[in-house]
């Protein structure tokens, strides 16, 4: 018997805009596409309160051991890996606290494999592979709002008790009938019709940004601005964490970065040490009696 066909999503629909595309000269392409990457901003925009939501429930699972788990397939999923395997070396995070989960494991990060989107008991066994419980946030990112290898994580988690967040850039989606918390900016037709690399993974992209980086904000993986708690893995991210010491101290730089090597690369560490003049073992200590928090620690606010 054969199934009625799907309704046409807003992802999906022809954009007027875009209708000549082939006929436009290079430049012409060029401001189509700003112009229209400009609803991205706006449709992220609106979504803020749920988005600030998030955050709180990703920091405070955070604070308590759990972690944030993006699964995601396509262009979805490799935007969650990427947002993933950068908070190491930003934020000094053990890889497992922040994972992302793409449909067809790690061939499907460079190449497409074909139907591991639909592959719906493959995201139930990887989360359960990760031991996921109700302490961790799973977040399931489809911009479709209907991919079933997401929606069946999503479910997974939910009957786990963990905490569930949707990604869609479709209203009344599929995901947002089975996840806790919905995020749903409708950045409208793509530029190339269905291609949601375009303004749907962009919005992605600015959404999962603000996630990681707002909720380790709020467990005091910064100091104002300054990425007090990176990895120093490069010379590049060794002369930052040179820098940050120097001005958060007034030391000149070649004291920061003997200091940063008494204090085992520890910027906070080195920082306390400074200006509270205490040795490095007195300075974890102090930080820890604030969770890790710089500013508390050196100020006693929260």
């Amino acid at each position: 018997m054969n199934q009625p066909p799907l309704p046409v999503s807003a992802t999906e629909t022809r954009n007027a805009a875009s209708a000549t595309i082939d006929s436009l000269s290079p430049l012409q392409i060029v401001r189509l596409m700003n112009a229209e990457d400009q609803y991205v901003i706006d449709a992220v925009a609106r979504e803020e309160l749920a988005i600030a939501r998030a955050i709180d429930v990703i920091a405070e699972r955070f604070a308590s051991g759990g972690r944030l788990i993006y699964v995601g397939a396509g262009t979805s999923g490799r935007l969650g890996v990427l947002d993933a395997s950068e908070c190491p070396p930003t934020f000094n995070t053990p890889p497992e606290m922040v994972v992302g989960l793409i449909a067809g494991g790690r061939h499907a990060l460079t190449r497409a494999i074909e139907g591991a989107e639909d592959d719906a008991q493959a995201a139930v066994s990887e989360l359960q592979a990760l031991h996921v419980t109700d302490r961790d946030v799973v977040m399931g990112i489809a911009t479709s709002g209907r991919t079933p290898y997401v929606l069946a994580a999503i479910e997974y988690a939910c009957s786990i008790g963990a905490f569930t967040i949707g990604f869609a850039c479709n209203q009344g989606s599929a995901v947002a009938k089975v996840a806790e918390l919905m995020i749903a900016p409708i950045v409208g037709p793509e530029v190339i019709t269905g291609s949601t690399r375009l303004k749907a993974g962009t919005a992605t992209k600015l959404v999962l940004n603000m996630l990681t980086t707002g909720a380790m904000v709020r467990i005091g993986k910064t100091y104002g601005n300054l990425m007090v708690d990176l990895r120093a893995t490069n010379d590049k991210l060794r002369d930052r964490a040179e820098r940050i010491v120097a001005d958060l101290t007034n030391l000149p730089q070649p004291q920061s970065a003997e200091l940063l090597n008494h204090c085992g690369g520890e910027v906070k560490t080195a920082i306390v040490a400074a200006l509270r003049d205490v040795s490095p073992d007195e300075a974890r200590r102090l930080l820890s009696q604030c969770a890790g928090h710089l500013r508390a620690t050196l100020h006693g606010t929260p």
